[in-house]
């Protein structure tokens, strides 16, 4: 893991780089699926403003030196906390950022979260693998159009082998 990263919230004023982050590091998936219409390409500079400020909404970026190298989106209702939009930069992908930034999460939540999910697509095998390895149990899967998520979940306060 890269010990030089700073993890901690976006806000707007990184805005721009963080909707570039997400298209880039999204190709790869919507690759895999054949769809160039999957949501983190779709969404404009205006929804992901929107959702920057959204109550109960937290975004999370990894940066390394000045440059946004990672983020993770983090919804929270109630007990539950939601993780979405695992990004990131394409160049960077394989060293161990997705994961940092999934330990980061956990100690940030407020104390009421009991259980984290997280949904990736069905044939994202390397996606599946990452949060398996941090202790994510499949629950379901939900086909929405023609993509098929696979929902994973973590109760907090268990122990993660690996």
């Amino acid at each position: 893991m890269n010990d030089a990263l700073r993890i901690g919230p976006v806000t707007l004023e990184h805005a721009g780089e963080l909707l570039t982050l997400r298209r880039a590091a999204f190709v790869t998936e919507a690759q895999t699926y054949d769809d160039p219409f999957i949501p983190p390409l779709t969404q404009t500079l205006d929804e992901l403003r929107a959702d920057l400020e959204a109550e109960g909404v937290i975004t999370l970026g990894a940066w390394d030196g000045p440059r946004l190298v990672g983020s993770v989106r983090v919804e929270l209702e109630g007990s539950k906390a939601t993780l979405g939009r695992l990004a990131v930069a394409p160049d960077r992908q394989g060293e161990g950022i997705g994961t940092q930034m999934m330990l980061t999460v956990a100690p940030m939540l407020p104390e009421e979260t009991e259980e984290i999910w997280v949904f990736t697509g069905r044939d994202s095998k390397q996606n599946l693998a990452m949060y398996q390895n941090q202790g994510y149990e499949h629950q379901f899967d939900e086909t929405v159009g023609d993509l098929t998520y696979a929902y994973l979940r973590r109760i907090l306060g268990e122990d993660v082998e690996g």
